[in-house]
């Protein structure tokens, strides 16, 4: 967690200099033992932390490019007079089985342009969507996928 803090001070710094990193292994060390001494964590939560990181790194790739994707569809959808757009609303059904990836999967849904997670309760998803072509996939999609991944990785 040390390390996660100083990168994090190294980036918001936006250059590196010695002084900056210095006061970055200051800062970051004082963060750790906060953490460590108020907030309870130990060691083997930053061990499971290390192994659940390169899930959530691919997690937020992936995030980041169905957010442009679906940023090139809603522009499609607004630039061509033409098309007739369908609005939909329609209720998905997970198997994600433990609420804080159902609901990173809702948050998810509604950060990608043009849809709108209307609500979420216990395994089922109402997602509103500015087009039937923005609705198709959504119950099987990439989230789905790297979600139930990350919950087999955090069951064993």
């Amino acid at each position: 967690m040390f390390f996660v803090f100083l990168l994090l001070w190294i980036v918001l710094n936006g250059r590196v200099t010695l002084e900056i990193v210095l006061l970055g292994c200051v800062l970051s060390a004082a963060f750790y033992w906060f953490t460590r001494k108020y907030l309870d964590r130990t060691l083997a939560d930053d061990r499971k932390w290390l192994r659940r990181a390169p899930k959530m790194l691919k997690y937020l790739v992936i995030l980041v490019f169905e957010i442009f994707k679906a940023n090139f569809d809603v522009i499609r959808l607004i630039l061509s007079p033409s098309l007739e757009i369908e609005p939909q609303l329609i209720d998905i059904r997970t198997d994600l089985k433990t609420d804080p990836k159902r609901a990173l999967l809702a948050n998810s849904i509604t950060l990608t342009p043009g849809t709108i997670t209307v609500r979420l309760k216990g395994g089922y998803l109402q997602v509103h969507c500015l087009d039937r072509s923005l609705a198709e996939g959504i119950a099987d999609s990439s989230f789905v996928h790297i979600l139930r991944e990350m919950e087999a990785a955090e069951a064993e």
